[in-house]
């Protein structure tokens, strides 16, 4: 960690150094530097569909977030102020810091109590599409957390132009209106994710693009021959998702933000809780679409938004794609890998509801959180992470502070995919490989919410 990144949280007019270690504290007598960038976390009523409105929090009173543009390697300094009564957290999604700005309490990343404010200052790396959400727990609140609308897109510009494109568009998936589900039958008519929990679950009411319902909102406005840089987000606490625009395809050029070694044109993409895609879109195909969820359930909760073409009026039109599986190696290269200083297999299983509680507990190797046994590891050293889902869910595991490779899916081997959210299907094992180059504890888990709550994260120490 350098000078820079370090954090304080202050009240209406005084500093609190006791809520963060001493030497990441600034001087009283110094006056506080003006930031690039204040967020405030405020209590939001959001019109989202025609009759609709939910109640939630967010960023500045809006969905998604203000954008953060920042560029690679220059370092920036973040007011966010809690006006909520909850405690509250910001984890910067994919980037490369410290573990105290990098907000995750269980790293030891201070919290920001009610009426606070906390000084975020980091440099950002790397460059890509990366994003910033809450990092609360919500356990059986599902008024907090990543239900709410704190989420928002956080753009890392590095040396690298952007592809040739005429139009920049981005776009974050968010599910509203959660509720318990019981029972597994119901569930599985109301999640798009199938679960095989035997406790309790969470489905939705409504679903949208950027805080907007399908028909509601202005649709992205298109001529053809443009070339539409998309970079689509799924900020959902729990859903994964999988979308289509008929007539189109969604050239994929980067996941997570890091460019793919393997460009590739797709009908159908599929969206973990926490992936980002960037892709190009070609429009070639004049008229009035629909850009959506695959499935039509999702679309009447309102998952899509309307692409209009100039001169092109009428209903926006849906046409289901043909079915099509989402296969992570087609985008990777398949060249041998480094043999890793160590290899970790991590388990995966649902221990049930336990000790009479309505909620399932998730575990790795038999531990849940906090109960864990750390992985660790040497500065310089390249691992392996085999995770083995022993479950019927799906996981989006996600490694904070790193970049990992992944290097095989089932029996398929694959090299120079970057990535720092995976989502590991049923019963399926997947290995990832990151080098131990940002020491300090990174925090590892499933971005489910509802997982992550309930046991499923495990953490990474450097030793020495």
């Amino acid at each position: 960690m350098n000078r820079r990144e370090f954090l304080h949280q202050v009240g209406a007019t005084a500093l609190l150094p006791n809520l963060v270690p001493r030497a990441f504290a600034a001087p009283r007598a110094t006056p506080a530097a003006r930031p690039d960038y204040t967020l405030r976390i405020q209590p939001a009523i959001l019109d989202i569909g025609r009759g609709v409105s939910v109640h939630t929090v967010a960023y500045n009173g809006q969905v998604p977030g203000p954008l953060l543009r920042l560029k690679e390697g220059v370092p920036v300094v973040i007011d966010v102020t809690n006006a909520t009564q909850s405690e509250e957290i910001v984890h910067w999604h994919g980037l490369a810091i410290g573990t105290l700005p990098d907000g995750a309490a269980e790293e030891g990343s201070p919290t920001i109590g009610a009426g606070r404010t906390l000084r975020y200052s980091f440099t950002p790396k790397p460059a890509g599409t990366r994003w910033y959400h809450t990092h609360a727990m919500a356990k059986d609140d599902l008024r907090l957390a990543g239900y709410t609308g704190q989420f928002g897109f956080l753009l890392v510009e590095g040396r690298d132009p952007a592809p040739q494109h005429d139009q920049e568009v981005n776009l974050a998936v968010h599910h509203w209106e959660p509720s318990f589900v019981p029972m597994v039958e119901t569930m599985r008519a109301t999640s798009a994710n199938l679960p095989q929990t035997t406790g309790s679950d969470v489905g939705y009411k409504y679903a949208s693009f950027n805080g907007h319902m399908l028909g509601a909102g202005e649709p992205i406005r298109v001529r053809k021959g443009d070339r539409v840089l998309m970079r689509l987000l799924n900020a959902s606490a729990t859903e994964n998702v999988v979308l289509a625009l008929p007539g189109h395809s969604f050239r994929i050029i980067a996941m997570d933000g890091n460019a793919v070694p393997h460009p590739h044109a797709v009908e159908v993409l599929s969206l973990a809780v926490a992936e980002r895609v960037d892709a190009i879109v070609e429009m070639n195909a004049p008229g009035v679409w629909v850009l959506g969820s695959t499935l039509q359930a999702e679309r009447a909760k309102g998952l899509g938004v309307v692409i209009e073409y100039a001169g092109s009026t009428g209903p926006p039109v849906w046409r289901d794609p043909a079915p099509a599986e989402w296969d992570y190696s087609v985008f990777a290269a398949n060249q041998p890998v480094p043999q890793p200083a160590e290899s970790f297999v991590l388990t995966f299983r649902d221990a049930g509801a336990l000790g009479g509680s309505k909620f399932d507990t998730w575990t790795i190797n038999g531990d849940a959180w906090p109960k864990v046994k750390p992985i660790m590891v040497e500065a310089g050293k390249r691992y392996r992470l085999l995770f083995r889902n022993a479950t019927g869910d799906q996981h989006p595991m996600h490694l904070h502070r790193h970049t990992f490779e992944v290097t095989r899916i089932g029996d398929r081997t694959m090299s120079g995919l970057m990535k720092d959210v995976i989502n590991v299907m049923p019963l399926q094992t997947v290995a990832v490989d990151f080098l131990a180059d940002n020491p300090g504890d990174a925090l590892l888990h499933c971005h489910q919410q509802l997982h992550m709550d309930y046991g499923f994260m495990q953490m990474v120490k450097y030793r020495g």
